[in-house]
């Protein structure tokens, strides 16, 4: 029976690289699932109006899927999972195999607002990190890996993702289980983690055998 882990945080907060990192500890063991990728489809929009989409809002996510596909791996079943372009804001036409691992960590903003995602999970994580180095970590990936201008990045912070923060991920806090300063940097906070990921992974044997 797989371990599932959900990382969440602020956009750039530094859940990717601990979710990431998590995973590395667990090589051939691990599944890395993006909550981003479970944004709903937006090809019967035109470009324009998909750009105005709030995608900090709960309702830009598929939910309910990714709650299928957890449960469905957790029985052991292999599922395709969807991919995002994050260019077009559309579901890609291709999808990814997602196969049972013995620890499945989910990371996302969002990863901890849902009730009935927070009961998919073994362990909930919140990344803390100060506003503003999320913003800068945020205005540095878009600009280098999603072709955004800075004026858009600031418009779209300023407009969703920061109102956005403080109505809904912030909250989500309250429902961690561990709360951890920097993200994938703290090294320390990691090494704890990945050890009391590597006791309930071992529990889990025993309890088969």
């Amino acid at each position: 029976m797989p371990y599932i882990v959900g990382v969440a945080g602020g956009t750039g907060s530094g859940k990717s690289t601990l979710a990431e990192r998590m995973v590395t500890s667990f090589e051939g063991q691990a599944l890395l699932i993006r909550h981003d990728h479970y944004y709903r489809d937006q090809a019967h929009l035109r470009l324009a109006e998909r750009a105005k989409t709030n995608y900090d809002h709960p309702h830009a996510f598929e939910d309910d899927l990714l709650i299928t596909h957890l449960d469905l791996l957790r029985h052991g079943e292999s599922v395709w999972g969807p991919l995002y372009d994050f260019a077009t804001h559309t579901r890609q036409s291709a999808q990814q195999l997602l196969e049972p691992r013995e620890l499945i960590v989910v990371e996302g903003i969002l990863t901890l607002h849902s009730p009935e995602l927070r009961r998919s999970y073994d362990l909930k994580v919140f990344v803390d990190t100060d506003a503003d180095i999320r913003i800068l970590r945020r205005l540095t990936r878009d600009m280098a890996e999603r072709g955004r201008s800075m004026e858009s990045v600031v418009e779209q912070y300023l407009g969703t993702v920061k109102p956005m923060h403080e109505q809904f991920v912030e909250p989500s806090k309250r429902y961690a289980d561990v709360i951890i300063p920097e993200g994938g940097l703290n090294n320390a906070a990691l090494a704890l983690i990945v050890a009391r990921l590597r006791h309930a992974l071992q529990a889990s044997v025993t309890s088969q055998e």
